[in-house]
C-alpha cells in the first residue's frame, strides 16, 4: 500500500508542477493589442502589461544607436515614443511612414519598451495598377 501513496505524492507533485509551468506561461507571452489612445488612458494601469501598440512612423525620428533604435509612431494627433532593444533585426519594410506594430511594456518614463517590431509597407499589398485593370476586363 505505501508504494501506491508514494507513487500517488509523486505523479501530483509532477502535474502541479507542469500546470504551474503551464499558467505561468501563458500568462508571460499574453498581450492586448491598443491603440495610442487607449494607452493613454490606461493611466498607471499600463505599467507592467504586455502591450502591443500599432501606428505609423514619424518621418525622421528613426535613431539608431547600436542595438537600440529610437523612433516615434502616431495615430491622427497622438504619438508615442517607441525604443526597440530585441535581439531580432528590424524588417526592410520599417521606415518612415510604414505602419509599425510594436509588442512590449510601458516604461515608468513614458516610452514604450518594444522587444518585437512588426512593419508593413502598404504599397506592397496593394494590387498593381495594370494587374487591377485587366481583372476587370
Amino acid at each position: 500500500m505505501k508504494t501506491y501513496v508514494k507513487f500517488g505524492a509523486l505523479a501530483a507533485v509532477i502535474i502541479g508542477v507542469l500546470a504551474w509551468l503551464a499558467v505561468g506561461g501563458v500568462n508571460e507571452s499574453k498581450s492586448y493589442y491598443k491603440t495610442i489612445a487607449e494607452v493613454n488612458t490606461m493611466g498607471d494601469q499600463v505599467h507592467g502589461k504586455r502591450l502591443r501598440v500599432s501606428g505609423y512612423v514619424v518621418p525622421g525620428t528613426i535613431v539608431r544607436s547600436g542595438r537600440e533604435v529610437r523612433f516615434k509612431i502616431h495615430e491622427e494627433a497622438l504619438t508615442m515614443n517607441v525604443v526597440y532593444t530585441g535581439t531580432e533585426p528590424l524588417p526592410d519594410t520599417f521606415k518612415d511612414e510604414s505602419q509599425a506594430l510594436a509588442d512590449g511594456r510601458m516604461g515608468a518614463d513614458g516610452v514604450f519598451q518594444a522587444n518585437k517590431i512588426q512593419a508593413k509597407c502598404a504599397s506592397k499589398y496593394e494590387a498593381k495598377p495594370r494587374a487591377a485593370s485587366q481583372a476587370g476586363m
